[in-house]
């Protein structure tokens, strides 16, 4: 009799998980537009080397992208980001709010972007860069319609953003790009499909950072089949919490594979130095360290494709063929996490994705604080010198291991093998 009422208090509780759907959150300030468009416009397409583009106080309407190209020590200030608000709901021509190309010793600070078609913020090709108490958000319920990127440097180098928020966006919040000597600190990214994400950078220090609300806190990845690959990052002193929003990114991007409830993703990406992080209340892991193998496994074509519209957006999509690009490496190694603190309110994983199932049948229903896939290239074992994952000093952080190569045969919670330091 107490079995069948086990059961049957099982099965409730799957019930619940499952089947109540979550609300969407939403974000909506107050807005009172004035219409100033020719003046910002023409003080973007006049404006000149060395000199300060002033944006007054207000909320503003465009139909179209504010555009540089080929600008070089070029101040854009605001009044605040909360009291000047760039508005490109209704956007008409252009899919970026801001876009800069080709520049040099670029800073933007002091003031909101918001509801653009594309990208809230994308710079490109530029060196020395900027972005300063910005606020990036899409306005209104989250939603898959968002554009994907909200604070968007691809490509270029000694990268700072600091104070900013980044809200909503249906990809990344924060998101460094293919760039080199990145600093990303203080800042806040929360209703957004993954918080803050270095793909493919190196040299990238993460710290003072606060993720929360989103489907993922914090990803540092390295995708297949692009000009530049990214290692050495550090991660410290950040705050990431509460990640268990739905997933609405845009189907067959990478990140619409990321399961809710993930705090911090490391994954494909080597010399990773993850420490003093607070990382709690998630309901799939609270950090996992992957290979590009694993999300790249068993993906059904028709799902993973990006529609054309996306690609030329610039979202990265699943590519199971990465094996095909010889110089990526796909496997994650020389990272090493210690003096974090972990902690979970979460008394039973998600059944909305494959790791909390695996969780319920492989780890006691329980929810692993630090888990690791365990694949490895052909011809290694675990633990080589290049494929070190080295876990110390967690407090009382909970562990599994996968093998997620071999159906989780050896799947285990012994932290010895990975007991180790990285200097």
């Amino acid at each position: 009799m107490k079995k069948f009422l086990w059961l049957l208090l099982f099965a409730l509780i799957v019930l619940v998980i499952v089947y109540i759907p979550a609300s969407m959150p939403e974000y909506n300030p107050p807005r009172d537009y004035i219409d100033l468009e020719e003046e910002i416009l023409e003080a973007f397409i006049l404006a000149k080397d060395s000199s300060t583009i002033q944006l007054p106080e207000g909320h503003f309407l465009f139909s179209q992208s504010l555009s540089l190209d080929g600008k070089k020590h070029l101040t854009i200030k605001g009044m605040g980001m909360d009291k000047t608000i760039l508005s490109f709901k209704g956007q008409q021509q252009g899919a970026e709010g801001i876009k800069i190309t080709n520049s040099e010793n670029i800073i933007l600070e002091d003031f909101a972007i918001e509801d653009a078609a594309g990208d809230n913020l994308k710079i490109s090709d530029t060196d020395t860069l900027t972005i300063r108490r910005i606020r990036s958000a899409w306005t209104g319920k989250v939603s898959t319609e968002n554009g994907a990127y909200g604070i968007y440097p691809v490509l270029s180098t000694q990268v700072l953003i600091e104070n900013c928020e980044a809200i909503g966006s249906s990809d990344a919040g924060i998101y460094v790009g293919q760039s080199q000597h990145v600093i990303i600190r203080n800042n806040k990214a929360f209703y957004n499909v993954a918080g803050i994400e270095s793909e493919n950078s190196s040299h990238v220090e993460i710290y003072n950072n606060q993720a929360y609300e989103n489907t993922s806190g914090l990803l540092i990845f390295n995708l297949p089949g692009l000009t530049v690959f990214g290692n050495d990052v550090k991660a410290y002193n950040n705050k990431v919490y509460n990640n268990n929003l739905k997933n609405f990114g845009v189907k067959g991007s990478i990140v619409s594979a990321v399961p809710k409830g993930t705090g911090v993703i490391i994954m494909a990406t080597q010399n990773v130095d993850f420490y003093q992080n607070t990382i709690k209340n998630h309901k799939t892991s609270n950090l996992s360290v992957v290979s590009y193998v694993l999300f790249a496994a068993d993906q059904d074509p028709e799902a993973s494709s990006l529609s054309a519209a996306a690609e030329a957006q610039g979202i990265r999509g699943i590519n199971s063929n990465f094996e095909q690009d010889k110089a990526y490496n796909a496997y994650p190694g020389n990272i090493y996490i210690h003096d974090n603190t972990f902690y979970n309110n979460r008394a039973l994983p998600t059944l909305s994705n494959d790791f909390g199932k695996l969780w319920f049948f492989k780890n006691g229903a329980s929810i692993p604080d630090i888990a690791y896939d365990g694949i490895l290239p052909k011809g290694t074992k675990l633990q080589d010198p290049e494929l070190k994952i080295c876990i110390q000093n967690n407090g009382d952080a909970s562990f599994a291991y996968l093998d997620a190569e071999h159906d989780f045969e050896a799947f285990s919670n012994d932290l010895k093998p990975f007991d180790c330091s990285i200097k």
